[in-house]
């Protein structure tokens, strides 16, 4: 089994590793064209389940890396920096995008009625067209989405739609 799982499960590590290289490298180097951005997100999936079968057909051998130092080294540097990059925040302020939904959540359906130049009771007509009920104009968007067991992008999707 695990020749005929090589047979696919290296080549197609070793395919998705190139086009994630390619796209990752542009897109540290902002580069927004085309469709990398999703082709890198996406097909990340098909590089790990690649690994996971080439680690599988190649069992013995990966786990003999344990028994080494220098391996097991950049093995454990890897998991050190992956819980890191997961646990530390990237800075103070936090993400720019994340910090704007925070505050567009947190915002009343008056105050977005004036963003959108939409009235207040034009919004609240367009939430109740999708289900969502007792939206008042002083509530904000976190309240009428616990209300409605709803998300907050849900309710932001449909007054900016």
């Amino acid at each position: 089994m695990s020749a005929t799982m090589k047979s696919w499960a290296t080549p197609l590590a070793a395919g998705t590793f190139i086009i994630l290289a390619v796209t990752g490298i542009l897109m540290f180097f902002k580069v927004d064209a085309g469709y990398i951005k999703p082709v890198h997100e996406w097909l990340s999936w098909a590089m790990v389940i690649g690994v996971l079968f080439h680690t599988i057909a190649n069992w013995k051998p990966f786990i003999a890396y344990f028994s080494r130092k220098l391996p097991l080294s950049i093995i454990g540097a890897g998991v050190i920096i992956t819980m890191l990059s997961i646990v530390v925040p990237s800075s103070e302020k936090g993400n720019p995008k994340k910090n704007m939904f925070r505050a567009l959540e947190s915002a009343k359906i008056e105050m977005l009625a004036d963003m959108t130049g939409q009235s207040s009771d034009a919004l609240i007509g367009k939430l109740e067209g999708k289900g969502i009920s007792n939206a008042e104009t002083s509530m904000t968007i976190e309240e009428i989405a616990s209300m409605n067991g709803k998300k907050e992008m849900d309710i932001l999707w449909t007054i900016f739609e």
